[in-house]
């Protein structure tokens, strides 16, 4: 297939480079379920009905995250556009319902928007609303898996790039996978790139943990959903009744993790494969590691990024980061 580019795409668009691969991700989520320590891809959690959930979980009282990322935001809209300057190419990562870009827009004024997500039907329906309110801003949804590759076709224009990474999403890699995926975002940035990023920081146990397992028992909804994702996918035979939500803090690796407990022995089954889980015994399914400023920094320093600016709220719950290739 020939490449794109921006005469093939005169003011907006949609580009799908992921392509399920149904061989790979059976082998991906086989290992992992018969490993020692069972656990899959916290990717694994956004089908459609996944995607909407986590949107659902952002609006809770206990999900500090999203509110306190917002009001940062909101209060240092224009100090943040000072930073990145206006007119430039706005690449969202893990763009998801794309709402958190969408309000940078008057204040940016990007040439360009490139919201980026692996959920692609959810991404498509994302971009078609907001292209009718921003009719004058040129858009390019990519369906793409950006934590393996950050090969963005030509269509995208090479300057100015702005690559948004909000919601501490980040913390979903442990330190070595953040490192190499910040590389990876330093390499696409090419010389007159930079990067905003939201980042959790490390704060009172109590508060973390209530974030990760709410009282109305959303949260649990989008981490037992994964089971009915696995078995669409690869067909198991996962009930979701024999299976209950974990989420703690593990305060040795500085992060918070999902697990899946077994309610009682069980045995799960699919085409190639078959396990026994005992009762109590957990398949990990997501982390996510929180920073203390200076360590982010260092990250960053040792991605090949400099010049940082950081904004927070008064608790210092949260972090937002600009900073520009070294």
């Amino acid at each position: 297939m020939a490449p794109l580019n921006s005469r093939d795409m005169p003011h907006s668009g949609f580009i799908q480079l992921y392509r399920r691969d149904d061989d790979a991700i059976r082998a991906e989520l086989t290992a992992g379920l018969l490993a020692d320590q069972p656990a899959t891809s916290p990717k694994f959690l956004y089908d459609a009905l996944g995607s909407k959930l986590f949107e659902a979980i952002c609006e809770l009282p206990e999900y500090y995250p999203t509110r306190t990322e917002k009001a940062i935001f909101d209060a240092r809209l224009h100090d943040i556009a000072k930073s990145t300057g206006r007119g430039t190419t706005l690449i969202d990562l893990g763009a998801g319902n794309c709402a958190k870009a969408a309000q940078f827009f008057p204040y940016l004024q990007p040439l360009q928007y490139v919201p980026v997500d692996i959920s692609v039907e959810f991404l498509k329906d994302a971009v078609e609303s907001l292209r009718q309110r921003f009719p004058q801003i040129r858009m390019t949804g990519i369906g793409m898996d950006f934590s393996s590759t950050m090969e963005l076709p030509p269509v995208v224009r090479r300057e100015k790039r702005l690559f948004f990474y909000p919601g501490s999403s980040i913390g979903n890699f442990s330190p070595i996978e953040a490192a190499a995926l910040l590389g990876r975002i330093r390499e696409a940035c090419q010389a007159d790139g930079s990067l905003l990023i939201g980042v959790d920081m490390v704060k009172d146990k109590d508060v973390l943990t209530a974030a990760y397992d709410d009282a109305l028992g959303v949260t649990a909804s989008f981490n037992l959903n994964l089971l009915l994702h696995l078995n669409t996918l690869i067909g198991t035979d996962f009930h979701v009744r024999d299976w209950r939500h974990v989420g703690c803090f593990n305060e040795s690796a500085s992060r918070i993790e999902m697990h899946l407990e077994a309610r009682s022995d069980v045995t799960v089954r699919w085409p190639g494969g078959v396990r026994r889980f005992a009762e109590g015994e957990r398949i990990h399914t997501e982390s996510s590691y929180k920073y203390t400023r200076q360590g982010f920094l260092q990250l960053l320093e040792r991605a090949g990024f400099a010049a940082a600016q950081t904004w927070t709220d008064e608790r210092g719950w949260f972090l937002v980061c600009h900073a520009r290739v070294a």
